[in-house]
């Protein structure tokens, strides 16, 4: 039996010492990018393998011998040679394989339909593009954790995010600068927001998987709309494969806030989605039946889990000539946070902050996100082609509020024998955003070197939120046990804004050397009208026995006995306006380019007019208003190329941020603790931008940039809490304008492969200052307390000083895992500007940990795992000043600082199949 074995073991011993390897690399031949996923095999011999995230294959174990040697790449020209394996050895091999004419591309613009969203593919639209831009890359948004834009901008350098109270991304902050400074492309044409207060779109109604790829532009160029100084987000949607193509995605999670407690719903079926007003004849006066029970019929369940699901599917049919896409998705979420919270009294600059109120919140919240996206596109005689793009997206939340706060300066507020006076508020609401987007683009080669352009776009956004209902108790404990809860008030509120937008871009390209240097002379022109129709309605309740008592006289609230205060609503308020912005721009722009330099320079102009009508007059008058002003806005930008893998850049362009439908309309909203209004003299701000990068691409699939920049922006426009200058003693919250802000950073990226591994890293530091006055008390001569107005230097609103990304890739061809790791990191900033100095509200620094993982199997087939917020990272909102007057106060933990907001949105975590032929 030994000598069995051993001549087992020899035999096997020889074969490996004659049998020799492939190995090598595999790169596209016109970008010289390695190529992720491509297969490499050798005919009838049954060795095959994937090329790794860095190109690079290996086949082991081969006989020696001649074989044929087949690689093949989606979008690529299959490539094959004969190749003759030496005994013992390891042949080493470069492969360039040629895309299919029809996927040329020509600067960054994608002339075919072929798989172009491979990371290799971002990079090298990154090196060739005219200004500096990142791209997210369609195979990182696959293998990404994140499920909404919001989050998957976040790993891009100098982003950061705000979340909403499910602790969902919904906005992004760009080098320091807030959402309002930002703007959104779908397709690379600007769409309207839903939001009801701002131009800044809500990320979350975006779901991830309909994207091709994400470009984000740090600067702009002369052709491109002028009002963004921090930059742009352009959702590039899936374009028509070259061959019939299929995927389907469905997915299931859950998030383990509800391990701990139910979801609580309300009966969002039987909402009115109009206000009596609306219902009946004019000068009705509204009866407490003439509202819906649904809205206050509360339940508290588990929820079920969630459920996403999406699709795509596209083809080519007349001889290559016809593009069809369809794509869709659906997402029902739950989701929620515990959340803590604090009011103050006035703030007292010498003794510091009075914290009177403690709001224990739980919100609950149910999301049904969908979309849909088609495309048709059609390639004419020669090189002249036309598409036509539409896209639905809509995201209907159903949520409640129930809170229970303690006073803490009133009413006997003993925490140590349990001693409270409590009042208890739940509040429903239904909130519906939709967008719709239809853009018909056509692109004629009038000759060799003459090229039109042009697009008619019409969109349309909505915000709808229909009887949002809130009902308060006021309550007594003694003891830490509740003996006394009656009805106190509630009031009943429909609010809804509608957009509609028709644009149109034209734009002539002509190309025409200039002493031997090839240059692209460009003008176009835009044109847009945009308009708003707002609507607010506002009833109040008093309870007919304001003595009524929970568990006694009521058992729910559809039980309570209400009087309607304002039976006529409160529509003659000025929150129902009609609105408009009409905006006509042109430009010149030239790109000359030399061997190793390109310039690409010009001057847009853009002249707006918007403005508002109230509905309702105030007084003996209707007031409206409008503005009007024209910005010249030059740019320029200047890429130099020392050698083949290296950029230096200089970009300076000048941009613009206008006031919001709302803000420039004179409203009045009255809340618990303070006025807020708008302001019909906001004025619009303008910002010189200079940018510095360089950039080196590190074969193979890897890339080391390192940036500067520098804001300096005229009339910055931010909200504060301000007294109102003739009356001296009411404290508006409202938009200003405030002098000048300088705003200035470094950005550090990095991106390598090594075969099976991944690491991708980046830091932004950003610096900026604003002054502006704040109110701050002093005693005087006499040793009186009295308010001085004094200035204050800060930071501007939402800036972290310091942001970092940190993401560990996997990807093993041979088993068919890949996975990621990544951490994301956000310095401290300002959450809330307060009119007194020294009381910002800040929102203290945190670190996001999300993983991912996917298992690739034969047939198309593969399951993947996605966890978002493993650390369970809540928000934290904090003042910077402490006072001993708050020290028995619960939950008060910081010890430098005083605890205002914490909310904790706990770990979601999904299991899925995707399938893709």
């Amino acid at each position: 039996m030994r000598i069995l074995f051993l001549s087992l073991f020899l035999a096997l011993s020889c074969e490996a010492a004659v049998a020799g390897g492939i190995k090598g690399y595999v790169y596209d031949s016109q970008t010289g990018f390695p190529l992720m996923d491509a297969t490499v095999s050798l005919t009838d011999s049954g060795y095959s393998t994937l090329t790794g995230m860095d190109g690079f294959f290996r086949l082991k174990e081969i006989p020696e011998g001649d074989y044929i040697l087949k690689v093949s790449s989606v979008s690529y020209r299959t490539y094959t040679r004969r190749v003759s394996v030496p005994a013992g050895e390891e042949l080493m091999l470069e492969i360039r394989l040629e895309p299919h004419r029809e996927n040329v591309l020509e600067e960054v613009v994608v002339e075919g339909h072929g798989d172009n969203n491979t990371e290799p593919h971002a990079r090298f639209m990154e090196q060739r593009a005219a200004q500096v831009m990142h791209v997210v890359s369609g195979q990182s948004i696959r293998i990404s954790p994140d499920l909404s834009v919001a989050h998957l901008l976040q790993r891009v350098s100098g982003i950061s995010v705000e979340a909403d109270k499910g602790g969902d991304g919904k906005y992004t902050i760009m080098r320091g600068m807030d959402k309002r400074y930002n703007y959104l492309l779908v397709n690379g044409v600007k769409i309207p927001s839903p939001d009801e207060r701002n131009r800044y779109i809500p990320l979350d109604i975006f779901p991830s998987q309909l994207l091709d790829r994400l470009d984000v532009y740090k600067t702009i160029t002369p052709n491109m709309e002028a009002d963004a100084m921090g930059g742009v987000v352009d959702l590039v949607m899936r374009d028509a494969p070259d061959s019939l193509q299929l995927s389907v995605n469905v997915a299931s999670g859950y998030n383990d806030l509800f391990f701990g407690r139910d979801l609580m719903g309300f009966d969002f079926r039987s909402v009115y989605q109009h206000s009596p007003y609306e219902t009946h004849p004019p000068r009705y006066n509204a009866l407490p039946a003439d509202f819906s029970e649904g809205a206050v019929a509360f339940n508290t369940r588990r929820p079920m889990p969630d459920l996403l699901f999406d699709f795509w599917a596209g083809n080519r049919y007349l001889k290559k000539k016809l593009g069809v896409l369809l794509a869709g998705s659906v997402q029902n979420t739950y989701r929620g946070n515990n959340s803590l919270f604090f009011e103050s009294g006035v703030v007292d600059t010498l003794k510091g902050v009075t914290l009177t109120t403690m709001r224990e919140r739980k919100y609950s919240e149910r999301e049904l996100r969908y979309a849909l996206y088609g495309k048709i596109d059609y390639r004419l005689k020669g090189r002249n082609k036309i598409q036509w793009n539409n896209a639905f997206f809509n995201l209907t939340d159903f949520q409640v509020r129930d809170t229970r706060s303690t006073y803490l300066t009133t009413g006997g507020y003993d925490p140590v024998n349990g001693n409270a006076a409590l009042q208890y508020d739940v509040r429903s609401r239904t909130t519906r955003k939709v967008i719709y987007n239809s853009n018909l683009q056509g692109e004629q080669y009038l000759s060799d070197d003459l090229r039109l352009n042009w697009s008619a776009v019409y969109s349309t956004a909505s915000r709808d939120q229909p009887d949002r209902a809130t009902v308060l108790l006021d309550g007594e404990e003694k003891n830490f046990e509740s003996v006394k809860t009656t009805v106190y008030n509630a009031t009943r509120r429909w609010k809804r804004n509608t957009d509609r937008d028709i644009t149109g871009y034209l734009n002539l390209t002509y190309d025409k050397p200039v002493a031997t240097v090839p240059v692209d002379w460009m003008a176009g022109l835009m044109y847009r009208d945009r308009g708003r129709v707002n609507f607010y309605n506002e009833y109040e309740f008093r309870p007919v026995d304001p003595y009524a008592q929970y568990g006694v006289d009521f058992d729910d609230y559809n039980g309570i006995q209400w009087i309607v205060e304002n039976p006529r609503g409160s529509v003659g308020a000025s929150l129902n306006y009609h609105s408009f912005e009409r905006l006509a721009a042109g430009y010149v722009q030239a790109k000359a380019r030399l061997e190793q330099l390109e310039i690409t320079g010009g001057l847009r102009i853009e002249k707006t007019s918007q403005g508002y009508d109230l509905d309702f007059p105030i007084g003996e008058n209707r007031p409206s208003g409008k503005q009007i002003y024209t910005d010249a806005l030059p740019g320029l930008h200047i890429k130099y190329k020392p050698e083949e893998d290296i950029n230096l850049r200089l970009s300076y362009y000048r941009s613009l941020n206008r006031p919001g439908f709302f803000e420039i309309v004179p409203y009045t909203i009255v809340n618990e603790d303070y006025v807020e209004k708008g302001n019909p003299d906001l004025k619009h701000a303008v910002a010189d931008n200079v940018d510095i990068r360089f950039e080196k691409y590190i074969r193979p699939g890897g890339q080391v940039m390192v940036a500067l920049f520098y804001k300096h922006i005229q009339n910055p426009i931010e909200y504060i809490l301000s007294t109102d200058s003739i009356r001296g003693q009411d404290i508006y919250y409202m938009p200003g304008n405030f002098g000048t802000a300088r705003n200035y950073g470094l950005e550090v990226d990095l991106i390598k492969y090594f075969s099976r591994f991944g690491v991708k890293v980046n830091y932004t530091y950003t610096h900026s200052r604003i002054t502006t006055g704040k109110s701050k008390r002093i005693r005087d001569e006499d040793g009186n307390l009295k308010t001085v107005t004094v200035n204050e230097t800060r930071p501007l609103f939402g800036q972290s000083a310091h942001i970092g990304n940190l993401a560990l890739l996997f990807k093993d061809p041979k088993t068919g895992w890949n996975g990621q790791l990544a951490f994301q990191y956000t310095g401290d900033r300002i959450f809330s500007v307060s009119q007194f100095i020294g009381n910002d509200l800040w929102q203290k620094a945190f670190l996001r940990m999300d993983l991912s993982a996917e298992k690739k199997f034969n047939r198309g087939w593969s399951v993947f795992f996605k966890s978002q917020n493993l650390l369970n990272t809540p928000v934290i909102v904090y003042l910077k000043n402490k006072s001993i007057k708050n020290q028995q106060v619960p939950h008060q933990p910081l010890s430098a600082g005083t605890l205002i907001r914490q909310d904790c949105f706990y770990r979601t975590f999904y299991l899925g199949v995707r399938y893709l032929w």
